[in-house]
């Protein structure tokens, strides 16, 4: 059995706001959790109670969403400027179908964002981040607080799949996945996990 059989990586989107509901692009806009998203948040903590972690290390984007959502979780750690989320440039605050108005078929995962982010920025910063916490994985597990696009982006690199393949894993509010690994090889040990009950 190898030391890293139990290791895991633990990804918790933030809770819902007010954009998340209508579906626009939230990348720098720093708005508080609904008051669903807060009871969002108390339940992803529960959830992350029962999976046993071994005296996590915690990571949480400087985002308030995310802040508020680690500390509802039960979370305590400390704050990551690299789990921003992506920088959505001049798209911030609008809707895919609002985009493809004018830039036919556009997702973030495929399409530039004028003004933000390219994706060979957010997939070095989502590298940077699994490279600086993986190194205590044999001793401590990993939580990381953070947003829906940049969660998937992590999701993708961990699984040593090229950026745009993030487009694969959508992921809920509040929501957990956990990474880890098998016989040594990186692997997605649960994707969106949510409280029995909560809508996907």
């Amino acid at each position: 059995m190898s030391a890293l059989d139990d290791a895991r990586v633990v990804l918790l989107r933030h809770g819902e706001t007010s954009w998340s509901t209508q579906r626009r692009h939230t990348g720098r806009t720093d708005l508080p959790l609904t008051e669903r998203g807060e009871q969002q948040a108390r339940a992803a903590g529960a959830l992350l109670a029962t999976l046993g972690l071994r005296n996590p290390l915690v990571r949480i984007s400087p985002r308030l969403r995310a802040m508020r959502t680690a500390e509802l979780a039960g979370l305590d750690g400390a704050v990551e400027d690299d789990l921003a989320e992506w920088d959505y440039g001049a798209y911030e605050g609008l809707t895919t179908p609002q985009i493809r108005e004018s830039v036919p078929g556009w997702t973030i995962w495929t399409h530039p964002a004028p003004e933000g982010e390219t994706a060979r920025q957010v997939c070095e910063r989502a590298d940077r981040v699994l490279a600086a916490v993986t190194p205590t994985l044999p001793e401590r597990d990993i939580v990381l607080v953070g947003h829906g696009h940049f969660s998937r982006a992590l999701i993708a690199r961990w699984a040593e799949f090229e950026l745009r393949e993030g487009r694969r894993f959508a992921m809920s509010t509040g929501a957990l996945t956990v990474l880890g690994y098998e016989h040594d090889a990186r692997t997605i040990r649960a994707h969106n996990l949510v409280p029995h009950g909560a809508s996907l």
